[in-house]
């Protein structure tokens, strides 16, 4: 598995992965529009020519965000996210951001574990976030203290 930067251009291989992982996915327009600019991190795993997983965050000032962060199913649970995630945050962290956020579905317990394994823990809550077929779900949001 190979862990590297990647660029707007490979927004159409990173929607497909996002499709993959999400019931309301983004498409590659707006991951290209997201992934522009010097404070916007895409780093992607891949094996071969398969795109495995990606993660997406922005710095802006101290802080850095997690847009977001999709694994294909084919390669869950093999670490791919929790190596994304670290190598999102020690490069967050070398852009001067000392603390790290995001938001997790309040109902998504394996991401959430992910999140907690990685140091992030809960801050707050955002209610009704997530739109889903059932109703909406809140949003739990986390931060990571970085370089500490």
């Amino acid at each position: 598995m190979i862990f590297e930067l990647t660029t707007p251009a490979s927004a159409a291989a990173l929607a497909a992965v996002h499709a993959l992982a999400f019931d309301t996915p983004w498409n590659a327009a707006d991951l290209a529009s997201l992934s522009q600019g010097a404070n916007a991190i895409l780093l992607q795993a891949r094996d071969g020519d398969d795109v495995a997983g990606f993660i997406l965050c922005r710095c802006i000032a101290d802080e850095a965000e997690v847009l977001t962060l999709a694994v294909s199913p084919a390669y869950r649970r093999r670490g791919i996210g929790s190596r994304l995630l670290e190598n999102a945050t020690a490069l967050a962290g070398a852009r001067s951001a000392g603390r790290m956020f995001l938001e997790v579905a309040a109902d998504n317990p394996a991401a959430i574990a992910l999140y907690e394994t990685a140091g992030f823990r809960p801050v707050g809550k955002r209610s009704g976030y997530y739109s889903r077929v059932g109703g909406a779900v809140d949003a739990v949001v986390m931060r990571r203290d970085l370089n500490s």
